[in-house]
């Protein structure tokens, strides 16, 4: 662990409330409060010449929001859509803005309570490109919760969101 702060303190800064997911036959956790709600899948307008993890944007209640294949994302291939797919509308502060972006994930699990003495800090995967999206290991009912750092997983995809006339929703 790189940082100064004792292992007790990042864990306690860590605790809380995490909405977790299905990505293949991983769960993951995003802090609840990052999350502005969870859709079903709607159609998506793919947007020629961005990075291959941005499945395009979406009309939601007027406002164009950006969506991410958090799949593609982690250079892990995409599953087929299912029923159970689904997208989840995060919503960060950056610098003095907020960003709004619509992640794809398989399935959402649930909404769970993680203690600081069930967290631990991510570890040394030897500099995996990978390994910047963590923010911890939750440890839940014997099985492993992969904590992720939503600001650096979106951090160098800017979206901007747009207004859409309401006459053309």
């Amino acid at each position: 662990m790189t940082d100064h702060a004792p292992k007790d303190t990042v864990a306690a800064s860590m605790a809380g409330k995490y909405l977790t997911f299905k990505l293949g036959p991983e769960i993951y956790g995003i802090e609840i409060l990052c999350v502005q709600e969870i859709i079903g899948l709607l159609p998506i307008t793919r947007i020629p010449k961005v990075t291959e993890y941005i499945r395009g944007v979406i009309n939601l209640r007027g406002k164009v929001i950006p969506v991410m294949s958090l799949s593609r994302r982690f250079g892990v291939p995409d599953r087929d859509d299912t029923s159970l797919t689904c997208v989840i509308v995060i919503e960060l502060a950056r610098n003095l803005d907020t960003v709004t972006m619509g992640i794809v994930v398989d399935e959402v699990s649930e909404v769970i309570n993680i203690g600081a003495e069930n967290i631990e800090a991510p570890p040394d995967l030897g500099g995996a490109s990978g390994d910047k999206f963590l923010r911890g290991m939750g440890k839940v009912e014997g099985k492993v919760v992969i904590l992720l750092d939503m600001a650096r997983v979106i951090e160098s995809h800017i979206p901007v969101e747009l207004e859409v006339p309401a006459e053309a929703v």
